[in-house]
């Protein structure tokens, strides 16, 4: 296999265990919001991650670049991808509510079918035929998780499709500022805007009586959002996205074990079945990437 030009095999592995650690925050988090969704007010719970993440970030970034990080060519796309995300964040609340984590994860995981289908509908990028077949199983994965029409079904369970829908929007656009943006830029106006539109509505929202334990959970939630970015931004640094992506469905492993652990929840069969199907359709697609990226292109 050839590497990518400052790929090296070692950094590569420690790239991979970074991401899977971070899949494993990221579980973590799900799982704790999941445990005070029913205690605490959105907002507040919101509040609490972005705020946490915007300190963290400004601590490590602020004493470096100093008001530089500031500056940028897209101000309002950069508050636009911090709404986009905020969205995706208050989608993935009500989500967890609702319904257990690792069913959550797995349809959050079809993303990267959704951002190919904006990638040819929006964008005009050509699409193979095979990658519009591992979409069509990615929702029918999905379909199996959801099962409308099924006993079961309540339209709560359509709330992650908005989580979707936001998170690829959210990619789509990071995709084109990353072109001409600094991310750590990017990164530092994502946090910030979440915590001040959060703000606006946290004196109307505001608990204080809470058990000690609760204020520890929305803590964890903050750490937990904030090292979980922190290692996948450094798994990026050492492993090509294509070779990354896939080991990036622990996620779900760890979800369904949060919620076995916690909530004493494990998928049906049907589930299980959808899982798998989402699972597959996004690592051949991480394969597909792989392949073509090494297919050689004659010159212009």
């Amino acid at each position: 296999m050839s590497l990518a030009p400052g790929y090296q095999p070692s950094r590569m592995l420690g790239g991979i265990g970074l991401a899977i650690a971070a899949t494993a925050c990221f579980a973590t988090l799900d799982t704790t919001t999941k445990m005070i969704s029913a205690s605490v007010p959105l907002a507040m719970a919101l509040w609490c991650r972005y705020f946490f993440q915007s300190i963290a970030t400004s601590m490590v970034v602020l004493p470096s670049r100093g008001l530089r990080v500031l500056r940028t060519a897209n101000p309002r796309y950069q508050c636009l991808r911090g709404v986009l995300l905020l969205m995706s964040s208050m989608f993935a609340f009500f989500s967890l509510q609702h319904m257990p984590v690792g069913e959550v994860t797995a349809i959050v995981m079809i993303s990267p079918l959704v951002i190919t289908v904006l990638a040819a509908t929006v964008l005009r990028e050509k699409v193979s035929m095979l990658r519009w077949v591992l979409v069509v199983l990615g929702f029918v994965g999905t379909l199996m998780i959801i099962r409308p029409g099924a006993s079961t079904f309540s339209w709560a369970a359509l709330l992650p499709l908005g989580l979707v829908a936001s998170n690829a929007a959210f990619q789509i656009l990071t995709s084109q500022l990353a072109r001409t943006e600094d991310p750590v830029t990017m990164h530092f106006y994502t946090g910030w805007v979440g915590t001040l539109l959060c703000s606006v509505l946290l004196p109307f929202v505001w608990v204080s009586e809470l058990p000690w334990t609760t204020w520890l959970a929305m803590g964890l939630i903050g750490l937990m959002g904030t090292i979980g970015h922190f290692m996948l931004i450094l798994g990026y640094g050492r492993t090509p996205a294509a070779i990354l992506t896939p080991y990036l469905y622990a996620q779900i492993g760890f979800a369904m074990l949060g919620s076995w652990l916690v909530f004493s929840h494990l998928p049906d069969i049907h589930a299980l079945l959808g899982i798998a199907l989402i699972v597959l359709s996004g690592a051949a697609g991480a394969w597909l990437t792989l392949r073509e990226s090494r297919i050689p292109r004659p010159l212009a």
